[in-house]
């Protein structure tokens, strides 16, 4: 008998087995995958996000350092420059091992290459089916990200406007040239195919180049999106191209179901506009095993273990619906907010102190209404 099994060893899942760990409680952290495993991702982790980790980033996993982004928007563009780290550079597979690695440090059990096919709760604990064996713990954390089953045992699966998708392929490069083609800075190019997105980030050795929305409803053909989208760019060759589902944040979804709660992806927690998943997995990961750590020791009251969807909220959930409120500003009214994004430095410098939490998505709202407001009376 476990105190606690994490289904799914991402950012969210060995987070919360570090915290787990710490913690003294007895862990298993079960992965469908072998470690390292590939993941289809941009790579870019924020300052925000590292602030939650209690241990430094080798400088070996850290492939670029950004300062600041290009903006792009119906063959209008503008860059922008800060003097301190927006962001860091990490390749997923690397990163997620690292982090991995890091929670191992505690003293948990970690099993890899084993799939969890069925969980069931009772009163006392929750039994856990995989393809090898079968264990119980008195909590589980589902770790999985956005895609596979398991996360409906406690709540629905998402709508088409409840979720996205996105294509994503790495493209090698020499690293001159890539300096050359953007240096220090990321590159987000809005109103693709409608209400779509993509982006280009500098690795070492390579382009992370992806296309898609995080309104799938709005983007039915997401791979002819992304061929647009590598053209527009002058990329021309033959690519692999890996599909992944993304829930929008912002949404009302329910996160804990008797003895499991959800976490990371799996939880819906992404920034709506961006993309973002990475601060919220660390952070929601940590912050469930924190909370299943005090139920542990106050007799097991379930109705506590509701608690963590008040916590999320307060610490990041406001902010996330919020995400949803501005996307649906900037897409629903798109020539009017990208035009203001490209040439007013005004709604950039704000967007910025959003994206290293300095400032919040309701500022950022609230700013945007009242000169919008402002705009229309002076006319």
């Amino acid at each position: 008998m476990y105190d606690l099994i994490i289904i799914g060893a991402g950012p969210a899942g060995s987070s919360a087995g570090r915290i787990a760990g710490k913690n003294g409680l007895k862990t298993l952290v079960i992965e469908k995958e072998m470690f390292p495993r590939y993941k289809p991702c941009g790579g870019a982790l924020s300052e925000h996000a590292k602030s939650y980790l209690d241990f430094e980033i080798p400088e070996e996993i850290i492939e670029r350092n950004i300062l600041g982004g290009r903006v792009r928007f119906r063959g209008k563009s503008i860059e922008y420059f800060k003097d301190y780290r927006l962001s860091v550079i990490v390749t997923r597979s690397i990163f997620d091992n690292f982090l991995l690695e890091k929670a191992k440090e505690t003293g948990i059990d970690i099993h890899h290459g084993e799939k969890v096919t069925d969980i069931s709760q009772s009163d006392s604990h929750v039994s856990i089916t995989t393809n090898k064996d079968s264990y119980k713990a008195r909590y589980v954390i589902i770790a999985t990200g956005s895609q596979g089953k398991l996360k409906t045992v406690v709540r629905r699966e998402d709508n088409k406007s409840e979720c996205g998708v996105c294509l994503v392929t790495e493209i090698e490069e020499n690293d001159e040239i890539i300096d050359q083609y953007i240096k220090d800075a990321i590159e987000m190019h809005f109103g693709v195919s409608g209400v779509g997105y993509g982006w280009v980030f500098p690795h070492k050795g390579y382009y992370s180049v992806g296309a898609g929305s995080v309104m799938a409803k709005h983007l039915p053909y997401p791979k002819k999106a992304m061929q647009d989208y590598l053209k527009v760019n002058g990329f021309t060759g033959e690519y692999k191209l890996t599909g992944h589902v993304i829930p929008c944040g912002g949404h009302k979804r329910k996160l804990v179901e008797g003895r499991i709660i959800l976490s990371g992806d799996a939880a819906g927690f992404v920034d709506a506009f961006t993309g973002e998943g990475l601060a919220y997995a660390i952070r929601s990961g940590q912050l469930a095993a924190d909370i299943i750590t005090e139920n542990a020791g106050n007799g097991s009251n379930l109705q506590e273990l509701v608690n963590y969807e008040k916590i999320c909220y307060s610490e990041f959930g406001e902010h996330l619906k919020y995400s949803l409120i501005f996307t649906k500003i900037m897409h629903y009214f798109p020539e009017r907010s990208f035009n203001a994004f490209i040439k007013e430095t005004d709604i950039l410098d704000m967007f910025l102190e959003v994206v290293t939490f300095n400032r919040t998505y309701k500022d950022l709202v609230k700013w945007l209404i009242f000169n919008f407001k402002l705009r229309w009376l002076k006319k």
